[in-house]
């Protein structure tokens, strides 16, 4: 059994006996009845927990004549998020901003936790970054089908010759779940790589080279969110191009 942090140890304690009962309920019992909250599961937690008390705070604290820095930094973060979709997504990309936004700040911080003490990162783990590419999936494939219609969006995807419908249709459904691929496996494999090299050099130097791995891993962090907000802003423009 997997180390557990601090905060595991809180929720499991607390959530044990319900979280234990609900698995036991769905057929999936846990290995250890009175440890069934994983650590990437109470990070996903905590990160979760971080976004919605920020949105009340931001909720409660918002002013126009007198904003404070928490605020405008938000603003800037939105700011950002709606350049990326007008300039990938084009006409209409407005109303994509809350989910690739909330993804990329979810992301990020999911990334970054494991610069603090005692935490670690959940995005080391597949079972995170595929969820969040199950949710990315999701949702550029229903804006799909709620601009086009689902026969316009399974047309979209035999290609603009009919005549090639029975080879562009499989290439194109392969493809498009190739995508939770695309999005898990690159986010997984650079963070948890980065964990990894991060701890064995650290062990072998503890003096200064620490720093430069922390750093690296802010780098890195920050890159791979940004590019779970840019491929599924290029995938919603994709799919709905065909409505412009």
């Amino acid at each position: 059994m997997e180390h557990q942090i601090w905060f595991t140890a809180i929720l499991n304690k607390i959530l044990a006996g319900p979280v234990t009962a609900a698995l036991v309920a769905l057929h999936m019992p846990p290995a250890d009845a009175a440890h069934p909250i994983p650590n990437y599961i109470a990070m996903e937690l905590l990160v979760a927990s971080v976004i919605l008390i920020g949105a009340v705070i931001l909720r409660r604290s918002l002013s126009v004549e007198n904003p404070g820095r928490f605020q405008q930094s938000m603003e800037t973060v939105v700011e950002f998020v709606d350049n990326l979709n007008e300039e990938v997504i084009g006409h209409g990309s407005q109303r994509y901003v809350a989910m690739i936004g909330t993804l990329g700040i979810f992301i990020m911080l999911c990334n970054v936790l494991g610069l603090i003490p005692t935490l670690s990162t959940p995005t080391g783990h597949i079972q995170v970054t595929l969820g969040a590419a199950v949710a990315a999936f999701l949702y550029y494939n229903y804006q799909g089908v709620r601009h086009n219609g689902v026969l316009g969006y399974l047309k979209h995807m035999c290609g603009p010759i009919m005549l090639m419908a029975v080879i562009m249709f499989p290439i194109e459904l392969i493809s498009n779940v190739g995508r939770l691929l695309s999005l898990s496996v690159r986010l997984y494999a650079n963070m948890a790589v980065g964990d990894i090299l991060e701890s064995v050099f650290t062990g072998i130097f503890p003096i200064a080279v620490p720093a430069v791995f922390m750093a690296l891993h802010l780098f890195v962090s920050l890159l791979q969110a940004y590019i779970f907000m840019l491929l599924p802003a290029i995938y919603i423009g994709m799919e709905v191009s065909a409505e412009h």
